[in-house]
């Protein structure tokens, strides 16, 4: 099967599993996942889904997210929307056999049943769910609203990141220098134009006109404003960077939808715009330029303070804490500080440490399929995650095998925990790592490190940190990461008759009043994810 009928193949098996193109609202990507709008989620066939030899995880937020990892997802995704368009429109296309799994055989009925990857995976989904909840508060929904509109841009920073990469090394090696110039405007293009791309999709996610929205944000990379005096001292092309064009955009957004209300229609093409960039763009140049730069500045100044003074510990709690802050949605937070600092100082040197939170889980996935030689089904999931893991990938071994088991989460966290301190120990020695774009871990970050010693010495700090990782990751979750109980009762073999398997414990549910196998996913079903951490940790 050629590519091409492989991705429109996955695309034709996954319509149908989410209620098919009725039920679907929108349709976006980013790096890894296929973002679906769904109009009743309760049409999703969920295990179904997850069978799909594509299918590396799913996660809920405010859209139903299917994990299909880099590259795969930027050529399924407009095969799915051709699908669905089609679908609507009574004239869809043949499509190729998909690829499926075989139906899972149904379960007979026993006094004990054991932990499968299907039970993690109810688990897990008790885990996304109990998230959802809590991540629906206003700042929450906010920061995913700003991740909007950083998100679109990371294709882009990642290709002129690696453009920038190559033509580092070629200089440095004094190579091509006929064409290093080229290779500099290439990469240096969009980085130049960035803000005008930011306030394009900061009006269109709070529902403004996104034309307008780069129109006020270009103000701020115009080199005439250099000529414009604010606070007593004169503007720089640029001052204030992706965060004073976000702010520009927001001003032109809340003037447009001021005006919509109150100008007549007959006039409104004319008086609309033209007060929305007028009183917009005189903000943006008296006062948000100036303010934005002033803070763009003390994020940089704190980022280098961080790893110059705080070093081994920073890198510690940074590479630890990362997972538990994506557990409650305030990554969302890091994006505009990562291409501040990747606008100011060319790379940040805070992706290379929260990296590190990835090899941790790596490492910690190893332990997980050593540790249960028995359980096939857990053992068949941690090999088919792992290489996903490797590239930078964390969705599945996060929410298809660690976090569902409880304690293996905490032992991978301290693998990144780890890993982090020694990247950022490093830097405090003076070896900076830094990233040129966001989006890649793990291994696919390789071709995307940059710092001030150059790529050879940066990239062996960082696969060092991965490494350190990788270890600690392993022996943490070894060690601590299973109790005597546990390790019974994952490693219980299938066919095993009830009276040879290990009893549950006095005051805890058995696998009889939990019926997983059967009904994976559904609320009620499994006990409470709390439930699960209280007695495993």
């Amino acid at each position: 099967m050629s590519e091409e009928n492989k991705h429109r193949a996955t695309a034709a098996a996954l319509l149908p599993l989410v209620g098919g193109a009725d039920n679907v609202t929108s349709v976006a990507h980013c790096m890894t996942r296929l973002r679906l709008g769904l109009r009743d989620r309760s049409l999703v066939r969920d295990e179904r889904l997850k069978a799909l030899p594509a299918v590396l995880g799913v996660v809920e937020d405010d859209t139903y997210q299917i994990v299909l990892g880099p590259g795969t997802v930027a050529r399924v995704t407009p095969e799915f929307e051709s699908l669905v368009e089609a679908e609507r429109g009574g004239t869809a296309p043949a499509a190729p056999a998909a690829p499926t799994a075989p139906a899972a055989p149904t379960a007979p009925d026993a006094e004990a049943e054991p932990v499968t990857a299907g039970a993690l995976a109810a688990r897990g989904a008790a885990l996304r769910a109990e998230r959802k909840a809590r991540n629906t508060t206003p700042f929450k929904l906010f920061l995913r609203r700003i991740a909007n509109i950083f998100v679109p841009l990371i294709p882009a920073l990642i290709g002129c990141g690696i453009v920038a990469g190559l033509n580092g090394l070629l200089v440095n090696l004094h190579w091509l220098p006929g064409v290093t110039p080229a290779l500099a405007a290439t990469a240096s293009g969009f980085m130049a134009l960035i803000a005008v791309f930011v306030g394009h999709n900061t009006a269109r996610e709070f529902g403004g006109t996104p034309i307008l929205g780069g129109a006020v944000a270009s103000i701020v990379v115009y080199a005439g404003v250099a000529d414009v005096e604010a606070f007593g001292q004169h503007l720089s092309p640029g001052q204030g960077g992706v965060l004073g064009a976000l702010a520009a955009a927001w001003v032109g957004v809340s003037v447009e939808k001021w005006c919509r209300r109150r100008v007549p229609e007959s006039v409104d093409v004319l008086v609309t715009p033209t007060v929305t960039v007028l009183v917009a763009g005189l903000a943006t140049l008296f006062g948000l330029m100036f303010l934005a730069g002033e803070v763009s500045t003390r994020i940089g100044d704190a980022a280098d303070w961080l790893l110059t003074h705080g070093g081994a510990g920073a890198g510690f709690l940074l590479g630890g804490l990362f997972l538990p802050l994506v557990m409650l949605g305030l990554h969302q937070a890091l994006i505009p500080l990562h291409t501040t600092l990747i606008e100011g100082a060319g790379f940040t040197v805070l992706l290379p440490v929260l990296a590190m939170a990835g090899a941790g889980q790596v490492g910690a996935a190893i332990a997980i399929y050593l540790r249960l030689p028995r359980n096939t089904s857990i053992r068949t999931t941690v090999k088919s995650a792992l290489w996903p893991g490797f590239l930078g990938v964390g969705e599945p071994l996060i929410y298809g095998v660690s976090l569902p088991l409880g304690r293996p989460f905490v032992t991978a966290c301290t693998g990144g925990a780890f890993g982090g301190a020694f990247v950022g120990l490093l830097n405090q020695l003076g070896t900076d790592v830094g990233s040129t774009a966001i989006g890649p871990s793990g291994w696919a970050l390789f071709p995307l490190l940059d710092g001030s010693h150059g790529p050879g010495r940066t990239v062996a700090v960082y696969a060092a940190g991965l490494l350190v990782g990788y270890g600690a990751g392993f022996l943490a979750t070894y060690w601590f990461g299973f109790t005597k109980d546990m390790l019974a009762e994952l490693n219980a073999a299938p066919d095993a008759p009830a009276h040879a398997r290990p009893p549950a414990r006095a005051g805890r549910e058995t696998e009889k009043a939990r019926p997983a196998a059967r009904g994976a996913g559904h609320p009620g079903e499994w006990i409470g994810a709390r439930t699960w951490w209280r007695r495993t940790l």
